[in-house]
């Protein structure tokens, strides 16, 4: 069996280096060997896989055929072999992380950098950035986004439970009165958070059925404590993430309002690329941010 997938493997590695001599350098093996791999399996197969000319390596309609199976199977077994080593090793390397600005500096920050004293030989790029990351493009391991799954081409593991508010300031409430129906707010000033899913239209629930609500108002900007901070001032209407309500709701900064027509079903998710393989290190993150959170709950 290990003399097959040494053939196999030859096979596979010479047409993807372009030809015998390129291989050879690249895998640190003699072109001897490897012509003998390749010819071996031709024989034992029956069949012609390569033409071989001076200047040309091609494959036959066989050899395009077996080529694709090859090399999806070798594929498989080197990220098997990949899985097995990750389980049994220490993480290491670099591990590239994506979050929101504010809920990266303050709530992520202790139970990322609790991930690091565990484990030294991880070094870490965090980014931190109000806008949408494409993981691929950007070589991201790893995004923490607070929303719902909805890019199919990413896999996403909950962390954590979370939910938003809809806060006004007491002076603000006193000049135009507080909204009994989320539907009041299309004719109250409201402070528009583009980093927010859905931006100027905002979700509520009543009887289980989803309400979007158009709102408008004298604020559009793309940072939360900003938002925040507009309301504070007696701006008009926010929708901000728990974990930055609280703490103007705790000093009488803000009253929150609606609390009962608000939805639920908000988390927080590590969402990382369809791969076969996912990397010892991510998964270990991912399992540490699950038990951080797990005690230390967002609020």
């Amino acid at each position: 069996m290990t003399q097959d997938l040494a053939r196999i493997r030859a096979f596979v590695q010479v047409f993807d280096s372009g030809g015998f001599s390129a291989a050879a350098r690249q895998h640190g093996r003699s072109k001897a060997l490897l012509s003998k791999y390749v010819t071996d399996l031709e024989d034992y197969l029956g069949v012609r896989l390569m033409n071989r000319t001076t200047r040309k390596l091609s494959l036959t309609e066989a050899g395009e055929a077996y080529y694709r199976e090859a090399s999806a199977l070798l594929q498989q077994l080197d990220d098997l072999d990949a899985t097995i080593t990750d389980q049994t090793a220490e993480p290491r390397g670099l591990l590239r992380v994506s979050a929101p600005r504010n809920f990266g500096e303050d709530t992520l920050a202790p139970a990322i950098y609790d991930y690091l004293r565990k484990h030294p030989k991880v070094t870490l790029d965090l980014r931190l950035e109000d806008r949408y990351v494409d993981l691929v493009d950007e070589g991201i391991d790893l995004a923490l986004r607070i929303s719902t799954l909805a890019d199919s081409s990413l896999i996403a593991r909950k962390i954590a439970d979370m939910h938003v508010v809809v806060g006004a300031s007491r002076e603000l409430l006193g000049r135009i009165g507080t909204p009994a129906h989320p539907e009041e707010l299309r004719h109250m000033p409201c402070i528009v958070d583009v980093n927010l899913q859905g931006q100027s239209n905002w979700r509520f629930i009543e009887d289980g059925k989803t309400i979007s609500v158009p709102v408008n108002g004298p604020v559009r900007v793309n940072s939360p404590l900003a938002a925040r901070k507009a309301a504070i001032m007696g701006l008009g209407f926010v929708v901000l993430p728990s974990y930055l309500a609280e703490p103007a709701i705790n000093s009488g900064e803000l009253v929150p309002v609606l609390s009962e027509f608000l939805p639920t079903g908000q988390t927080l998710q590590a969402v990382y690329p369809h791969r076969r393989h996912l990397a010892g290190k991510v998964r270990a993150l991912i399992d540490h941010l699950v038990d951080w959170f797990t005690s230390h709950p967002i609020h």
